[in-house]
């Protein structure tokens, strides 16, 4: 079989598990969000919780709408936590928050993998306006240069969501620390949010694979152009 047909099965595989991840975690986030966290505890409270305790008192909190859209933003110094999120006492709500909180944290002690993403984020976002048009364009008119430039664009955002990874599982951890450490869930509680942060980092996961494999995909269509 070739090497073209091989990634191209892959890939078909890779957008299988991309479309699984999507439903695991909304599955996981919906299930947990009809448990209550035994303190009642909001995911706000817990934020600012947490927060505080490691001298973050310049982190603020704000409600966004839109649901899984909870998010650190490093250059506002904000925690950003959804509806379903911000005044909800649900192990789903606590766990999510904890986990942007432990982005927070990452930002503060200088988290050298956070500070390398977010230096990838412009670059990032100027060069995926161009890499398909790049690509399409160097494929159709058969032109190589433009191809690799294309390539190499795509290159850079298959690092990004490769950087991703430690960045997202080193949150969770954090968060799962924090919440033991200060008592913010009960004992029994801590399986459950263990399970709602790893269903989030599976999408993550794929997301990388995916990315990967079509990168190799379209590294073996122009050997082959």
């Amino acid at each position: 079989m070739e090497i073209n047909n091989i990634l191209l099965i892959l890939l078909f595989a890779a957008i299988g598990l991309t479309i699984y991840a999507q439903i695991k975690v909304r599955s996981t986030f919906r299930k947990y969000s009809k448990i209550r966290g035994s303190f009642g505890l909001t995911g706000s409270q817990v934020a600012r919780y947490i927060l505080d305790k490691n001298g973050l008192y310049n982190v603020r909190i704000e409600h966004v709408h839109g649901e899984l859209s909870d998010h650190y933003d490093p250059r506002a110094k904000v925690v950003r936590l959804s509806d379903s999120v911000y005044g909800s006492t649900s192990l789903a709500a606590v766990a999510v928050a904890a986990h942007e909180v432990g982005h927070a944290i990452q930002d503060a002690n200088d988290y050298s993998f956070l500070r390398f993403r977010h230096a990838l984020v412009p670059l990032v976002n100027f060069t995926s306006r161009f890499t398909w048009i790049l690509i399409l364009a160097g494929l159709f008119f058969n032109m190589t240069g433009m191809l690799d430039l294309g390539i190499i664009f795509f290159s850079l955002a298959v690092l990004f969501q490769v950087i991703t990874l430690p960045v997202e599982f080193n949150a969770s951890k954090r968060a799962l620390s924090e919440l033991r450490t200060y008592e913010l869930v009960a004992d029994n509680e801590i399986v459950g949010s263990k399970k709602v942060l790893s269903a989030a980092a599976l999408t993550y996961v794929a997301a990388m694979i995916y990315s990967v494999i079509e990168l190799l995909h379209l590294i073996a269509m122009r050997n082959n152009n």
